[in-house]
């Protein structure tokens, strides 16, 4: 019935191969949809400036004044 062959045989083990390919990809793909909806927002806000952050380095570059730098600080404070 078996012709002879012992153990698992080869088929068995691409089977086992495929079996970990298979878990392996499936546990990444989760891994990778949690890590994009959850540190995606989170990683966005962090690198987002605050208005008086902008309007200093504005200042800074000479792009606005002392006085409407002045009157922009006190709108954001």
């Amino acid at each position: 019935m078996w012709e002879g062959h012992e153990g698992m045989g080869w088929w068995m083990l691409f089977g086992s191969i495929w079996f970990v390919i298979f878990w392996g990809l499936i546990i990444w793909a989760v891994a990778t949809l949690v890590s994009k909806a959850g540190g995606g927002q989170s990683s966005q806000a962090s690198h987002e400036e605050s208005p008086l952050d902008i309007a200093r380095k504005r200042y800074a570059r000479g792009e606005i004044s002392k006085e409407e730098f002045e009157r922009l600080r006190e709108d954001f404070t």
